[in-house]
């Protein structure tokens, strides 16, 4: 659990020192600014930018009964951040699990992967894909 606030609670602190540095040096709305820009980033980078992570049994059974794909991510991934943010509403439409909070999610990306664990993974009627075009996903989920 703590891995996955790790990048987050890191970037938060980062932007605390730089404000303090920078009200140190006499620049308070320098550092409130710089400040700001490390927070947006924190939050951008933590799980709160997915949507509910479930589990991979969960989303294995879900998906089996609705069709949807399943996305497995980690928290701190750019590729995965970029992936969420291209489909935008569109995320919903998928079933979104993190590796790093379901250790039955990251086996499963290991299996299909070959023992890495390489995410953004996608498996979508039987089909799994390592980091998916970002438009072949788009269409899958809206023809959906």
């Amino acid at each position: 659990m703590a891995r996955r606030w790790a990048l987050t609670v890191g970037m938060a602190t980062f932007g605390v020192a730089v404000l303090v540095s920078q009200l140190a040096a006499g620049l308070p709305v320098v550092g409130s600014v710089e400040f700001l820009i490390f927070l947006v980033l924190a939050l951008l980078l933590s799980p709160w930018a997915f949507p509910r992570s479930v589990g991979a049994a969960e989303a294995q059974r879900a998906s089996a009964a609705d069709g949807l794909p399943i996305v497995y991510w980690r928290p701190g991934c750019r590729y995965c951040l970029q992936l969420r943010f291209s489909l935008g509403r569109l995320a919903r439409r998928a079933h979104w699990v993190d590796i790093w909070h379901d250790p039955a999610g990251a086996a499963a990306v290991r299996a299909i992967t070959g023992g890495n664990e390489t995410v953004p993974t996608v498996v979508l009627g039987g089909q799994a894909v390592v980091n998916p075009d970002r438009a072949w996903l788009r269409e899958r989920l809206r023809s959906l």
